[in-house]
């Protein structure tokens, strides 16, 4: 049986940048990706602190060590600059590999959304 986990987790980090008039997606610093093992086009869950919102969308690399999170697109309407997101990526698991697992968790400088 295949269950459905938490496989990444980007905490508390604070939206830089949004652009309506990107194709679409969610820029995240690279770094952070790396470090909550995001791939570059992934399906990812936003949770927008700020006002509940919630999405989905795909990641895509920015600039290592800028602390970017920018909404791009029609996402960019359901946030502002300044609001704190949870960044969250699902993956299915057979029930006996989710209970050796452990997934990636980054709790970023919530000042720059760096790592610290």
């Amino acid at each position: 049986m295949l269950v459905q986990v938490v496989k990444s987790k980007i905490h508390r980090v604070k939206v830089t940048g949004a652009d309506l008039n990107y194709i679409g997606s969610i820029t995240i610093d690279e770094d952070l990706m790396d470090a909550a093992n995001i791939i570059e086009g992934e399906r990812v869950q936003i949770v927008n602190n700020n006002n509940g919102n919630r999405l989905e969308t795909y990641a895509i690399p920015g600039p290592r060590g800028s602390g970017e999170i920018t909404l791009n697109g029609a996402a960019s309407r359901l946030v502002a600059v300044g609001d704190v997101l949870i960044i969250i990526v699902y993956a299915f698991m057979e029930l006996e590999e989710v209970k050796k697992f452990k997934p990636s968790l980054v709790f970023p400088n919530e000042k720059d959304n760096t790592l610290t």
